[in-house]
């Protein structure tokens, strides 16, 4: 090479691709620490009973009546 700089398209696709794996890395992250009402949600949306009774009382509501109960001894 006898020109050190890369072209902008070059420069912008070799930055881009290298934010990508960062916020790749960042969702990673953020699905392990996932807000207890949050995986409490989504427990509750994979179970059909479950969901039609949030959309009438609130998803708290419909964790507490399906799952709520249940005590591991």
């Amino acid at each position: 090479f006898s020109d050190p700089f890369i072209n902008r398209r070059r420069a912008n696709d070799f930055i881009q691709a290298d934010m990508r794996l960062e916020a790749i890395s960042q969702e990673r992250i953020r699905e392990r620490n996932k807000a207890p009402q949050e995986r409490q949600r989504e427990i509750c949306e994979d179970y059909y009973p479950c969901e039609v009774y949030a959309f009438r009382h609130g998803y708290a509501a419909a964790y507490r009546h399906y799952f709520g109960r249940r005590r591991t001894k």
